[in-house]
């Protein structure tokens, strides 16, 4: 089955010192980082499209512009959503959102190709030959 429009994603997790500004080098303090709600964000476009793939087929995000509009403290669980807005061919664009328990944390749009992997990794391989 096809990645169509509205395709809908999610992921989750938990701030902790793991995943904080502090932990990304992104900043001082101990609050959920700007590139841990990236990386959700991404995580559950990923995974909401994964399985619409065929065999051998990933995807690739090539762009994210987003904001990172409130704080989050440690101890507080965090989640993306993804949603499907454009299908234009291997290329796709989502709408994403990062909440906490109190509310919206972040928002934009997120940018994937769907890519075959073993040309891909092929590719990639190839910066390391002399």
């Amino acid at each position: 089955m096809p990645v169509t429009v509205g395709l809908k994603g999610r992921a989750e997790t938990t701030v902790n010192d793991t995943n904080t500004a502090q932990a990304a080098c992104s900043g001082a303090l101990p609050v959920f980082g700007t590139p841990y709600m990236c990386a959700l964000m991404e995580e559950a476009s990923w995974k909401s499209i994964a399985p619409h793939l065929e065999a051998g087929q990933s995807t690739v995000g090539t762009r994210l512009n987003i904001s990172h509009d409130s704080a989050t403290p440690a101890g507080m669980k965090v989640w993306a959503e993804s949603e499907v807005t454009e299908v234009d061919g291997k290329r796709l664009v989502l709408k994403v959102s990062a909440y906490d328990e109190k509310g919206l944390i972040g928002q934009g749009t997120h940018e994937r190709f769907i890519i075959a992997d073993e040309r891909f990794l092929s590719k990639a391989a190839k910066k390391l030959e002399g």
